[in-house]
């Protein structure tokens, strides 16, 4: 039996005349705001603050953090998302005095140790991904996408190449023609063969001098590994195209095989996926940047570079598409990917992406005979299932509610857009075998149900301070003033 306290709004909470605060007897000369700000000056007061004191907002806030779900608490199976554990070894390097009070503005003299952890982890990132060059300040992995488009852009317009299109296969993450279309590309799509791979045939159709580059996410969404890469790498490369490579993700290649080495020409890499560093609540994240020979000299600048032993930042790089993040990125998320890499080393490395994909064909093997598998190959670091023949009109987003009621988060559901009713299971290599069978016999547990008590998962979660909610609704049409 667990306490349940309904918690109010921190607005609901006023209570006229409390303080939180206070502050320290004033050691300066006055100064009217008015006067020193001019017309920045609030006029009006601002509506409705809620007057509380202390103990009031740290009880709140208290209470409303044990409503949520967190990698720490258990299995967060979000598919395509890698919710791994977050060593917090990786946290202790990123809170030294040293790294964490340093300010972006500083002498490159006073801050080497600094840049030599970007240029260490930049190296060690070229080497994953058997590319020549890199860039950190990408804050996340769409911002990377875009970087990387920018990059192609530059180069074939450098070389008088006006290309116009980007192909993009139909499994595709949404984010990637997004990212090819703000680079000032039309996106057309290539559709999968039964195998959940590129379609060959209406790639070599399609590949025509108008084409700037394909963009491909390896393994792509359904967990499957493109078995036939380097032949796409070099269709495209024939008809001058270049080949983008989604590296959101590389927890099913670390140190087992490298882009670079298939013919690909530049990729981002998501260090809050793959390199275990937080990426709950919208962030911080980081999207690194690696690319072949032929673009760096398009990279963001400016580019670290190291000399006689020392590191500096290299501003003179005309053919550069320019800065694209204040200052040099997020900086203590890259000490936590170093810390991460260090620590595993590439024995550790190459580990992790084993069990990763030990993990995810062990949840596979186990729920095969109770979910619909769409794709019969094999599958790599993720597994995708779908609500197909589910009795009494189940659908995903029922067992994905009912699992909340197990203490489960919910896998990825409706993703990728070519499996109907998509259930994406990402394991991950961080959790051990005790909690997958968990999971496993739950997942057994709400399709039984779904056949003998199918109202429990249509009415589903019952366990929650909230019950099922209309999320579209809630998307659509957010209310975020309470006052209104």
């Amino acid at each position: 039996m667990s306490l349940f306290i309904e918690e109010k709004l921190i607005f609901e909470l006023d209570n006229p005349g409390r303080e939180g605060y206070s502050l320290p007897k004033n050691d300066v000369p006055e100064v009217k705001a008015t006067e020193v700000l001019k017309g920045l000056v609030r006029e009006e007061p601002i509506r409705g603050l809620p007057e509380v004191s202390e103990v009031d907002v740290v009880r709140h806030f208290t209470r409303l953090s044990t409503y949520n779900y967190a990698v720490d608490y258990g299995l967060y199976p979000l598919g395509s998302c890698t919710m791994k554990y977050n060593p917090k070894i990786n946290e202790c390097v990123a809170r030294l005095e040293g790294l964490a009070f340093l300010h972006p503005l500083q002498d490159e003299k006073s801050v080497q140790g600094a840049l030599e952890v970007l240029y260490e982890l930049g190296e060690s990132l070229k080497k994953i991904a058997g590319m020549d060059g890199v860039t950190l300040q990408p804050a996340a992995g769409a911002h990377g996408e875009f970087t990387g488009m920018q990059l192609i852009r530059a180069f074939l317009q450098d070389k008088g190449d006006r290309r116009s299109v980007v192909l993009i296969p139909d499994s595709a993450h949404g984010t990637n023609p997004a990212s090819a279309h703000f680079a000032g590309y039309t996106c057309e799509e290539i559709k999968s063969n039964p195998d959940g791979c590129v379609d060959i045939e209406a790639l070599k159709a399609r590949m025509k001098e108008d084409v700037a580059a394909i963009m491909l996410t390896v393994p792509n969404t359904l967990g499957i590994f493109e078995k036939n890469i380097r032949q796409i790498c070099e269709i495209v490369h024939e008809k001058g195209g270049q080949v983008y490579i989604d590296g959101a993700n590389l927890n099913a290649m670390m140190m087992k095989t490298r882009p670079g080495d298939w013919g690909a020409d530049v990729m981002h890499i998501n260090l809050h996926k793959t390199f275990s560093t937080p990426h709950g609540g919208g962030g911080p994240g980081s999207g690194p940047v690696v690319c072949k020979k032929h673009l760096v000299p398009f990279l963001p600048k400016p580019v670290l570079v190291k000399e006689s032993g020392a590191f500096r930042w290299d501003c003179d790089r005309p053919k550069s598409i320019g800065k694209i993040h204040a200052f040099f990125g997020n900086f203590l998320v890259c000490v936590r990917a170093l810390a991460y890499i260090e620590t595993l080393g590439e024995e550790g490395l190459k580990l992790s992406t084993e069990r990763a994909v030990l993990n995810a064909n062990y949840i596979r093997k186990k729920l095969e005979p109770v979910l619909d598998l769409p794709y019969k190959g094999k599958t790599l670091h993720e597994v995708i299932f779908s609500d197909k023949d589910m009795p009494n009109g189940i659908t995903t987003m029922d067992i994905a509610k009912r699992l909340i009621d197990f203490g489960f988060h919910p896998p990825t559901v409706y993703f990728p857009l070519i499996v109907h009713g998509a259930i994406m299971i990402e394991p991950t290599e961080t959790e051990p075998k005790e909690e997958l069978d968990r999971f496993i016999e739950t997942v057994k547990k709400v399709v039984e149900e779904a056949k003998t008590s199918p109202e429990l998962l249509k009415e589903a979660p019952h366990n929650t301070y909230r019950r099922r909610l209309d999320e579209v609704g809630a998307a659509r049409n957010p209310k975020i003033n309470y006052f209104s």
